[in-house]
Order: structure tokens, then C-alpha cells, then sequence
């Protein structure tokens, strides 16, 4: 349960060189850069209820450990896959349903901060969160 909680974003670490590895134009990455994303996680054992507020959207996501469901991107990119708990990880596995490629995410909890890490086509980012 240590997820639980708000959580607004506090930096980013090589953020832009993801999206553009996913292939966001220009403009859509300086935004996507200064989302001012918050996160409002709640789990209740195998169920989370993510909201995700950012300067773009806000949208529900529920999902239960290990039962894929689908998801879209701020960016309009549609993905499938599924998270599951290794250790105190969060480990998310997604195909992109426009061109088949892999991306992975991963959320835990470092120290007072939760630290989101993604993964595509060899390319690394990080957002890390302060709790309110």
C-alpha cells in the first residue's frame, strides 16, 4: 500500500529523449515535458485506481495485477499490456497496438519520492513525484 497517496511530479530525467524515441513531435514533447502531472494512486490488494491529472487531461485508470486492459497515452498512442508487484516494484508490460514494440514501466517507491521509469526501444526515462 505504500503507493497510496498524491503524487505530483517533481522532475523529469531524460524525459524528452523518451518521447521522442516514441515518436511525439517537437511540440507535443516541450508540453509533455511541463505536464505538472499528479498522480492519485489507491490499492486495495490486487486493484488500483490511478488517477492521472496533468495540464492536458485527467482520466481514471483501473487495472488489477496481471490482467491486461488498455490504455492511452496523453500523446493519442494506444497500448495493451498489464501491470504486476515484483518485490516493491510495480512493473508495467505494454505493446503498442500501432506498430507491435515493447514498452515498459516501472513504478517504486525511493525513499519519500515514487520514481516512474520507462523503458522503449532502448531508450531510459524517469519522472520522480513528491507526495503532497
Amino acid at each position: 500500500m505504500a503507493f497510496n497517496g498524491t503524487w505530483k511530479i517533481e522532475k523529469n530525467e531524460n524525459y524528452e529523449k523518451f518521447m521522442e524515441a516514441m515518436g511525439v513531435n517537437m511540440m507535443k514533447r516541450k508540453l509533455g515535458a511541463h505536464d505538472n502531472l499528479k498522480l492519485t494512486i489507491q490499492q486495495d490488494g490486487n486493484k488500483f485506481l490511478v488517477k492521472e491529472s496533468s495540464n492536458f487531461r485527467t482520466i481514471d485508470i483501473e487495472f488489477t495485477l496481471g490482467v491486461s486492459f488498455e490504455y492511452s497515452l496523453a500523446d493519442g498512442t494506444e497500448l495493451s499490456g498489464s501491470w504486476n508487484l515484483e518485490g516493491n516494484k510495480l512493473v508495467g508490460t505494454f505493446t503498442r497496438k500501432d506498430n507491435g514494440k515493447a514498452l515498459t514501466a516501472y513504478r517504486e517507491i525511493v525513499g519519500s519520492e515514487l520514481v516512474q521509469t520507462y523503458v522503449y526501444e532502448g531508450v531510459e526515462a524517469k519522472r520522480i513525484f513528491k507526495k503532497e
